[in-house]
């Protein structure tokens, strides 16, 4: 299964995220900073990172920028509310939460994992 970086600001819906996503086995671990971000990117190779929904557009772009610095192939799940529109364009894949089942989220989890690593972008390409 997948090692798994859930990123956001409330902690009633991460807890909720992290223990679906660890009941269909995956590992989670959680940040809700830049800095948490940036440790556990050093500390761990990351299969995926979830994006949460319930960020500004603002922090989305600084976790996107942390995560393609220090956890270069790791792919990036945005997840949007309702009636917003994408923040990431460069994300690897987008949700809309809540979704109809917790089942589309944990088998988009699933596919992503299970996808050869990506190349690093350039410092180019992530500016673009």
């Amino acid at each position: 299964m997948a090692l798994v970086l859930c990123t956001g600001s409330d902690p009633v819906v991460m807890k909720t995220r992290q223990l679906l996503l660890e009941q269909a086995g995956h590992t989670v671990i959680v940040a809700s900073t830049d800095s948490q971000v940036e440790k556990a990117c050093k500390s761990h190779q990351f299969d995926l990172a979830i994006i949460d929904q319930n960020v500004s557009p603002a922090v989305k772009q600084r976790f996107f920028l942390l995560l393609r610095k220090h956890c270069a192939s790791t792919r990036i799940l945005e997840l949007n509310r309702p009636f917003n529109d994408r923040t990431l364009e460069k994300a690897d894949a987008w949700l809309v939460m809540p979704s109809e089942t917790p089942e589309q989220l944990l088998e988009l989890v699933t596919a992503l994992a299970q996808k050869e690593p990506t190349a690093a972008p350039s410092d180019e390409q992530l500016t673009d």
